[in-house]
């Protein structure tokens, strides 16, 4: 699974409860894109997850 390269936000797990009260597993996942991004003065392509994105902590290229 990929990771976020910026807060290493990742799939998390859990259970599913249904109105009788029985459980199952299930799993969330982060919304992660691959963007294209500035490091060290070079662009390189990174998985980020998108409140990553939307609250600026990434610079784009």
């Amino acid at each position: 699974m990929a990771k976020c390269a910026i807060c290493n936000k990742s799939v998390m797990f859990g259970h599913k409860v249904s109105h009788s009260n029985r459980k199952s597993n299930r799993m969330w996942k982060p919304n992660i894109k691959r963007v294209r991004c500035i490091v060290n003065g070079t662009h390189k392509k990174l998985y980020v997850c998108t409140s990553c994105l939307k609250s600026g902590k990434v610079q784009r290229a």
